[in-house]
């Protein structure tokens, strides 16, 4: 027994989805477009997509966009760009995490770097160094300075934990 033909309603459905997946497109820089399993077209008209300006122009590069999807596979699509989004929220994650935990090893000292050393894995010497230079720090400059460089420190160490977690999945 054959598969009923979809209805009108259905495949309009499935058009529209395979548009809007295409526009997610154009946000992307060359370099992830690349990386996409996309055709030369595809690829083409999204790069134009991101150029255009006017509103009526730009619907129907869209268009065209969601024509051109219909014939590649979405799925190696979809995946790409959840992996990206993905990594995307990983690195604010992160990001945010290296705030907090400097703002609470300013504030906590000691007890705070062994904790995160603990958390993360990190060796506790260089945060203990750069919290003693930042509190015996001549100027509001230089302590600026090692703020951002104990900053890059936890940020440095939470990238590794997490790439590790990632890894261990």
């Amino acid at each position: 027994m054959t598969q009923p033909k979809p209805s009108k309603s259905a495949r309009k459905r499935e058009q529209l989805e395979l548009q809007q997946l295409g526009e997610r497109l154009i946000g992307l820089s060359a370099d992830e477009l690349n990386a996409l399993p996309i055709d030369e077209r595809l690829r083409d008209a999204v790069i134009d997509a991101a150029k255009i300006r006017a509103h009526g122009a730009l619907r129907r590069q869209k268009q065209l966009i969601g024509k051109l999807m219909r014939n590649c596979d979405p799925d190696p699509i979809r995946q790409a760009l959840h992996a990206r989004e993905t990594d995307d929220r990983l690195a604010k994650r992160v990001f945010a995490d290296a705030e907090r935990w400097r703002d609470r090893i300013m504030s906590d000292g000691d007890d705070a770097i062994e904790e995160f050393c603990r958390q993360c894995g990190a060796a506790p010497g260089p945060l203990a160094d750069l919290l003693v230079r930042i509190r015996t720090a001549p100027g509001e400059r230089v302590e600026k300075g090692l703020r951002r460089q104990l900053f890059r420190e936890i940020h440095g160490a939470l990238i590794g934990a997490a790439r590790d977690d990632r890894i261990s999945r």
